[in-house]
């Protein structure tokens, strides 16, 4: 898929504030969503939606961040940035898709998760960790889209899918431009430069061999035609989830598909990541 936009472009795309979240999404796509709250530990954090759906007369567990639409949203939802809260509520849901055998749809959309001392105090880090090690286990398809940004590790922890995709103008790094910038030039303005050289537009992740497929956008980005955009997600997820269908051991798929991530590109001769 040809490249429509620089990727500092594909950055501002992918946070622009009119781009669909993982409520429009669930809204869009599924139908007899039943949202489930709190970790059963500490609370709730509305940075991360998620519960039980129907996707085309099937039983799904579907689970995303969540940005929120005004201030009040952004400021209830922490700007799509979870907490350890967020994530033990996601490996709930997972453990119980497993139980009961239903595939899991993630939506990613997240700067990171947060970084803030009570974060940090909760248990940021052992819940994002943990995250990665219920994934890995579970015996169900995980289909994951990265739909806006895919920040780190706060990214990550929903996104080990059988079928990783994003949409053409998504982005999916290590830590965003801006950060990258400052520890590399010490200097943050740069970020348009980092993007230049960070691979993380979908088109070089799909190239790297790190995402399995890209889901088109108007040439003005998601926010454009968001029916369009629901349209080619609800095709995509149809795709993957047949295809999953056909995998006898998605535990072990997994492991193999995360663990030779890169490596046929790695070997081609002349091949370089900068």
């Amino acid at each position: 898929m040809a490249e429509l936009h620089t990727p500092a472009e594909k950055v501002a795309l992918a946070r622009h504030a009119g781009r669909p979240g993982t409520a429009d999404y669930i809204k869009a796509l599924f139908t007899d969503f039943f949202e489930q709250k709190g970790d059963r530990l500490c609370g709730e954090d509305a940075g991360i939606l998620g519960g039980i759906a129907m996707f085309h007369d099937r039983p799904v567990t579907v689970i995303g961040h969540r940005k929120g639409r005004n201030l009040e949203e952004n400021t209830r939802c922490n700007f799509g940035m979870p907490s350890p809260e967020g994530y033990r509520k996601a490996q709930r849901l997972m453990r119980q898709a497993d139980k009961f055998g239903r595939p899991i749809i993630t939506f990613i959309d997240t700067p990171g998760a947060y970084p803030g001392l009570e974060a940090e105090a909760h248990g940021q880090g052992e819940a994002i960790a943990r995250s990665l090690a219920v994934m890995s286990e579970l015996n169900v398809p995980l289909i994951a889209v990265v739909t806006g940004e895919g920040g780190s590790g706060g990214a990550l922890a929903l996104a080990m899918g059988n079928t990783v995709l994003m949409l053409e103008n998504a982005i999916y790094s290590v830590l965003s431009p801006e950060g990258f910038a400052s520890i590399l030039w010490k200097d943050s303005t740069r970020s348009a430069e980092a993007c230049d050289v960070m691979k993380l537009t979908a088109q070089d992740l799909e190239q790297l061999g790190v995402i399995d497929g890209i889901i088109p956008e108007p040439l003005e980005g998601a926010h454009a035609n968001p029916a369009a955009v629901f349209d080619a997600v609800d095709a995509a997820l149809q795709k993957a989830l047949r295809q999953a269908d056909r995998i006898s051991d998605p535990a072990a798929h997994r492991h193999k598909k995360f663990r030779t991530m890169g490596s046929a590109f790695l070997q081609e001769p002349g091949k370089d990541l900068f």
